[in-house]
């Protein structure tokens, strides 16, 4: 079941041209191993970012046991675990099946789907879709041909509040305040009712296959396909039995993510400081009903909010206005090989808050926000440019203080 993940360039298509993917998917799993610098690296995926107590147990013991002892939260809400050693890969996965966390070995890769993490939380929203979320999940898995999804296809459910909205989903429900729900599919919009959501989803998916096998040009996402290959939306909806009416796509719901601290009464939410928790940290959520890995990189935990001030001697950001809130970064050394510099330390030496600010080590720029950030990209000769502009290592932090606060 285990495999490495060799390095697999990406084409890039000329201006116009759409791009070519001569090579499968490559992206790490739980069970395809990806080898960097410090080790083996694991990504999980959690649908809705949801762990029960005993699965947030059993992934800090693999931390701690199997790899560096840190969990990576990524802008999806997944899991990485890193530091892996080679020969670790049939323990890792027994650990995770047993635990629930690898329900399909042949799907395992294909379950990316975020949802608003304080579905049916917080009183806000119109549908709760972390329901939606663990039905879709068992539906791909049960779906022989889903299979066949990219690592990178990425499903979306919006409860109608517009905190995930905007995420870049290639399949996105948004809830409406009347029982029913838009289907976005790029280009395309669909009216229908919130109770065909899940099938119009797993429709959708599929109907991409068909195209990407037609156009055979080894597209991962929707937007890869060449103009003459656009999926069969409505077509694959009408054989789906979903009522579906074709909508003018509309404006994205867009709103910020909540700050850390209480969620309603029954929930709190804290912020990973570089979106990697300590297995101390993980373990000190509990207990708890269940834990919501946020594309912020952080922690919906379904508890008393009034365990906050406890969480904070572990580290966890648990309140806003803190210089760390908002500030993200990439591997960096020595983790990654590509990487330019030591970005995480360098990212811990933030002064102020304000808007986003992402640390990268190259000009991949993995693990970015969406939307407006701040960009630190390192340059290899002891410096960066911060949003462009070359700045020496040494005055990084006073020049990432003002592009924060004065854009």
């Amino acid at each position: 079941m285990l495999a490495a993940m060799p390095p697999t360039p990406a084409p890039t298509p000329e201006p116009g041209e759409p791009r070519v993917r001569d090579r499968g998917d490559a992206c790490p799993g739980a069970l395809r191993l990806h080898p960097a610098d410090d080790g083996r690296l694991a990504r999980l995926r959690l649908p809705a970012g949801r762990l029960t107590a005993h699965q947030a147990e059993v992934l800090a013991d693999a931390a701690e046991t199997l790899g560096d002892g840190r969990i990576s939260i990524t802008s999806r809400g997944n899991a990485e675990l890193r530091g892996l050693a080679e020969d670790c890969g049939a323990e890792l996965a027994s650990l995770l099946a047993g635990a629930g966390l690898l329900p399909s070995p042949t799907h395992e890769r294909v379950r990316n789907i975020v949802a608003s993490p304080g579905a049916g939380l917080d009183g806000l929203g119109h549908a709760d879709v972390q329901l939606w979320a663990r039905a879709l999940d068992t539906a791909l898995c049960a779906d022989p041909r889903a299979a066949s999804l990219s690592g990178r296809f990425l499903f979306v459910l919006d409860d109608g509040r517009g905190d995930v909205a905007g995420l870049g989903g290639d399949v996105s429900l948004i809830a409406g305040r009347d029982g029913s729900v838009r289907l976005l599919l790029g280009s395309r919009a669909f009216l229908l009712a919130a109770a065909d959501a899940v099938r119009a989803a797993l429709a959708a998916a599929l109907a991409f296959l068909d195209a990407a096998e037609a156009a055979g040009n080894g597209a991962w996402r929707p937007h890869e396909l060449p103009d003459a290959h656009v999926p069969d939306w409505a077509g694959a909806l009408a054989r789906a039995g979903i009522a579906a009416e074709p909508v003018p796509v509309p404006p994205l719901p867009a709103s910020p993510p909540p700050a850390p601290g209480p969620l309603g009464d029954r929930a709190l939410h804290v912020l990973a400081p570089l979106g990697r928790l300590t297995a101390a940290q993980l373990r000190a959520l509990l207990p708890a009903d269940e834990i919501r890995l946020t594309p912020w990189r952080g922690a919906v935990v379904v508890t008393d909010p009034a365990r906050l001030p406890a969480l904070e001697p572990y580290g966890l950001v648990t309140r806003p206005g803190l210089p760390s809130v908002g500030v993200s970064a990439c591997t960096g050394r020595p983790g990654c090989a590509k990487s330019l510099a030591d970005v995480r330390t360098d990212a811990g030496l933030v002064r102020h808050g304000g808007l986003p600010v992402h640390y990268s080590g190259c000009e991949r720029r993995c693990g970015h926000p969406r939307g407006t950030w701040v960009d630190v990209l390192a340059t290899g000769d002891d410096g960066y440019l911060v949003d462009g502009v070359p700045t020496p290592r040494t005055a990084l932090p006073e020049a990432v203080t003002k592009a924060r606060t004065t854009r």
